[in-house]
C-alpha cells in the first residue's frame, strides 16, 4: 500500500498538466471496463443497480412520513402544528426567492467560465446550468421536506406523549429523522449516479462541479438564514413576553409561532440543506481526487469510483436494515417500560448502525477490490471504518463534557 501511494504522490508532482487542473478539468474513465465477480458484473451495472437502491430509499421516505402523518393527533395540536407550518412555507417561499436571484450571479459566472474561458458549446454549457440547477433544488427540496415532517412529527409526539408509554412517543420522532435523512442521502446519491451514468464522460467533471456548487449556494443561504431568522424571531418572542410580562411560551403571545417558526428554520432547514450539501460535495471532491490522481491508471480510478460509490449505495441499505434491527431491540427491552433514559434507543442506533455499516464495508471492499494488490481492500476499508467509529464516539464525548 504505501508502495501504491507513493506511485499516486510521484505521478501528481511530477506532472505540471496536473498541478494546473482543477476538478472542472477531470476526465472520468470509462466504466464500462471495469468489472467485478469474475467479470459477471460491470461497472455501470453497479450504478443501475444503485439507481434502484436509491429509488426502493427515496419511496421508503416517504413511507415513514406517510405513516408518520397518518398517526393519532388532537385537533387543537394539529391546528397549532398546521399554523406553524403554514409560516414556515411563507418563510420558505421567500428564500426560494432569494436562491432564484442568487442563482442568476451564479449562472452568469458558470456561462463565463465554461463557455468563454473553456470554449464549451451552448448546449455543454445548459447541461452544467442544469446541473447546478438540480443542486439548488435538491437542497431545497429537502429542506421543505423536511421541515414539513418536523411541524408534522412535533403534533404527534405531543399527542402520544399523553399516553404515558415513553417508548412510543421516542420512536416518532426516530421515525420522522430515519424519513428525512433516507430521503437527502438517496436524492443525492440519485442524482450523482445520473450524472455519472448518463452523460458524456467528458462533461460529467463539469457537470459534478455545477451539481456542487448549486447545493452549497443553497445550503449556504438556507443555513445562514436561518440562523438569523431564528435569533430575530427568538428575540422578538422575549420582547413581547417582557412588555406585556407574559409567561414562557404563552398562547396570547403571537411572537411564539413565530419562535416556533424559527427554531424550525434554524435546527431543521438549515442542518438538513447542509447535510445534502455535505453528502454530495465530498462525493464530488474524491472523484474529482481519484480522477486526477489516478489519470495514468484509469482502470484503477474506475474501479475505485465504482467502489465508492457501492459503499454509498450499501449505506443506504445498511441504515434501513439498523433502523428496523434498533426498533425490535429497543420494543424488547423498553416496550414496557414508562420510565426509562431516553437517550439510549438513540446511542444504540448510533452504534448497531456503525458496527453494520463496519461490516459490510469490510465484506464489499473484499469482493470488488480483492484482486488489487498491496491489500488496498482493507486499507481503505479500515479508513472509512475509522472515519465510522469517530463519528459514534464524537456524540459520547460531548455527553460527557455537556451532561
Amino acid at each position: 500500500m504505501k508502495h501504491l501511494l507513493r506511485t499516486v504522490a510521484a505521478f501528481v508532482l511530477a506532472s505540471p498538466a496536473l498541478l494546473q487542473a482543477g476538478e472542472a478539468d477531470i476526465k472520468i474513465p470509462d466504466l464500462n471496463k471495469v468489472s467485478f465477480l469474475g467479470g459477471s458484473l460491470t461497472g455501470s451495472e453497479v450504478l443501475w443497480i444503485g439507481l434502484i437502491v436509491c429509488l426502493l430509499g427515496i419511496a421508503y421516505g416517504w413511507w415513514q412520513y406517510v405513516r408518520t402523518r397518518d398517526l393519532p393527533v388532537h385537533q387543537s395540536m394539529s391546528d397549532v402544528s398546521q399554523i406553524i407550518w403554514e409560516t414556515c412555507k411563507t418563510y420558505l417561499q421567500q428564500q426560494g426567492k432569494f436562491l432564484a436571484l442568487l442563482w442568476i450571479l451564479i449562472a452568469g459566472s458558470i456561462i463565463y467560465y465554461f463557455g468563454v474561458l473553456e470554449h464549451k458549446s451552448a448546449g455543454d454549457v445548459l447541461v452544467v446550468l442544469a446541473a447546478s440547477v438540480l443542486g439548488i433544488l435538491g437542497s431545497y427540496g429537502v429542506a421543505w421536506f423536511g421541515i414539513r415532517i418536523n411541524t408534522v412529527a412535533n403534533s404527534r409526539t405531543a399527542f402520544s406523549a399523553l399516553k404515558g408509554n415513553a417508548l412510543a412517543t421516542l420512536l416518532i420522532p426516530l421515525q420522522s429523522g430515519m424519513s428525512v435523512g433516507l430521503l437527502l442521502v438517496a436524492i443525492e446519491l440519485f442524482f450523482m449516479i445520473c450524472i455519472l451514468a448518463f452523460l458524456p464522460k467528458e462533461l460529467a467533471g463539469a457537470c459534478f462541479i455545477g451539481f456542487a456548487v448549486g447545493e452549497s449556494l443553497g445550503a449556504a443561504a438556507l443555513r445562514i438564514c436561518g440562523g438569523i431568522f431564528t435569533k430575530i424571531a427568538d428575540i422578538g418572542a422575549d420582547l413581547m413576553k417582557i412588555v406585556f410580562k407574559l409567561p414562557e411560551d404563552d398562547p396570547r403571545n403571537p411572537g411564539v409561532i413565530a419562535d416556533c417558526t424559527g427554531d424550525n428554520a434554524g435546527d431543521s432547514v438549515g442542518p438538513t440543506a447542509d447535510g445534502f450539501e455535505t453528502y454530495g460535495v465530498t462525493g464530488v471532491a474524491l472523484i474529482a481526487f481519484l480522477a486526477l490522481a489516478l489519470a495514468a491508471n484509469p482502470s484503477l480510478c474506475a474501479t475505485l469510483i465504482i467502489w465508492l460509490f457501492a459503499m454509498r449505495i450499501l449505506m443506504v441499505l445498511t441504515s434501513v436494515l439498523s433502523y428496523v434491527v434498533n426498533n425490535v431491540v429497543s420494543k424488547a427491552i423498553w416496550g414496557k417500560e414508562k420510565d426509562f433514559n431516553l437517550e439510549h434507543p438513540l446511542t444504540n442506533l448510533v452504534w448497531i448502525t456503525s458496527l453494520i455499516s463496519i461490516a459490510v464495508t469490510y465484506g464489499a471492499s473484499w469482493v470488488l477490490l480483492g484482486n488489487e494488490p498491496h491489500g488496498l481492500w482493507w486499507v481503505l476499508s479500515t479508513i472509512i471504518s475509522l472515519g465510522t467509529i469517530a463519528g459514534a464516539l464524537i456524540p459520547e464525548f460531548t455527553k460527557v463534557f455537556t451532561s
